[in-house]
């Protein structure tokens, strides 16, 4: 198991970035690929993003294409995900981990492997 720290969350304005961050303590985070989900309250968990083990491709939900985006460092065993344009309805707290399976379209929830803590993010309208 691969034990996964998320960072970054925080209280913005609608309009405003945050940037989340996802460690891992595993020197082998370089051959994994990976990705972020959300829980907003009340709600179901979603999918928002997944990378490659190289970073070369990345995958999206439809509620967030074209303002988030996901990268890596494997170098620094580190994940982001860069949130422009938040908006209220991204209010959630954001998870990340270790994706299993590579789908042709965006990873189910039980593609992934053990989600970390969680770091909140708060959109004020």
């Amino acid at each position: 198991q691969v034990n996964m720290e998320e960072s970054g969350g925080g209280l913005v304005q609608a309009g405003g970035s945050l940037r989340l961050s996802c460690t891992a303590s595993e020197s082998a985070f370089s051959s994994y690929t990976m990705g972020w989900s959300r829980q907003a309250p009340g709600m179901e968990r979603e999918v928002v993003a997944a990378i490659a083990w190289s970073g070369a491709s990345a995958k999206y939900a439809d509620a967030v294409k074209g303002r988030f985006t996901i990268s890596r460092d494997n170098a620094k065993k580190t994940m982001w995900l860069q949130m422009n344009s938040l908006k209220p309805e991204d209010t959630a707290v954001y998870y990340c981990a270790v994706l299993r399976i590579w789908r042709a379209g965006l990873p189910l929830l039980t593609d992934f492997g053990s989600w970390g803590q969680g770091t909140q993010v708060t959109v004020s309208s």
